[in-house]
């Protein structure tokens, strides 16, 4: 049998009420937009991740059962720029669910609402790695555009279900305001640290460090994409001492073997950092993912005393 490209479907079991309205049934690509969509759709949607938070989201892999899980959704949200184009497009097609075409009614890109960075500029070519033509969609680890996607989330589930659009509203005030708590909280516990200067391994931080006031001076990856040569370590460790760098950022799903190799040069501290809700068993929610890598990123800066 040919193998499809996608991963396990995570499943947050969300039942209606008796004698409700049939809930909305959404496909989400990744746990972080399957959480936002549960804060404003509540007990009116019953949603599905069909990537694992702690999985690499640009290679998802796949059963063949999620080609009849697309079938049956009434709604798609996908992150976008590019950042599913290695596997979701095909199962969109064999789904043959007219509802959940890109276009159609039921397809929302969370990313056409949100703060996009690094769009690049000029020609793209092969040697440059991995380049999202369309800019960086790794856009959800900023609050704001958290803020973003779910409001965006609520304006689609209005106009599918007219006669819940109080509840998705009401549930998106209450998401927003303790979201705004929340960022008063994460504020204030970053406030000491602002200009840290950090390496990460993919260039999956921008948002996150442009939003708490990080300085990437370098990546593990020579380009997006590119597994590390050892010349372009020798550098990046080189220039980690010179900028006296003691914080090196990992994605769940990558090797540990060239950045443990990197700290022990440096004596900086590599702190594994899911950048997505599921990424870790205590992360369950959006507010809880920013909860989680603050607090760990705050306690290795205090133990390294980087700067």
């Amino acid at each position: 049998m040919k193998r499809l490209l996608l991963a396990a479907v995570v499943t947050l079991p969300f039942a209606a009420a008796p004698g409700a309205s049939a809930a909305i049934n959404a496909i989400a690509t990744t746990e972080d937009l399957a959480a936002l969509t549960h804060e404003v759709g509540g007990d009116k949607v019953k949603v599905e991740a069909l990537a694992k938070g702690y999985q690499d989201p640009h290679f998802v892999e796949a059963k063949p059962s999620f080609i009849l899980k697309l079938h049956g959704a009434d709604l798609l949200v996908v992150v976008g720029r590019d950042l599913e184009i290695g596997w979701l497009p095909p199962l969109i097609t064999q789904s043959r669910n007219a509802k959940i075409q890109p276009g159609a009614d039921g397809y929302l890109d969370a990313s056409l609402t949100a703060r996009i960075l690094e769009i690049p500029t000029g020609a793209l070519t092969r040697a440059m790695g991995d380049v999202h033509p369309l800019g960086n969609p790794h856009y959800w680890l900023d609050p704001g555009n958290g803020r973003r996607i779910a409001q965006a989330i609520q304006e689609k589930l209005a106009r599918m279900s007219a006669a819940d659009a109080p509840y998705f509203a009401s549930r998106f005030a209450d998401f927003d305001a303790r979201l705004r708590e929340a960022e008063k909280r994460w504020d204030a516990a970053m406030a000491p640290y602002k200009g840290t200067k950090v390496v990460t391994y993919h260039r999956s931080w921008p948002n996150f460090c442009e939003r708490f006031g990080l300085d990437v001076i370098g990546y593990v990856e020579p380009r997006p994409g590119i597994p590390p040569s050892p010349s372009h370590t020798i550098e990046l460790i080189q220039e980690m001492k010179r900028q006296q760098v003691k914080i090196l950022l990992v994605e769940p799903y990558f090797d540990l073997k060239t950045p443990n190799s990197i700290g022990r040069e440096t004596g900086a501290r590599v702190l594994v950092m899911p950048p997505s809700v599921g990424g870790d068993k205590d992360v369950a929610d959006y507010i809880q993912l920013f909860d989680h890598d603050l607090a760990l990123l705050v306690a290795a800066i205090k133990e390294t005393g980087a700067k």
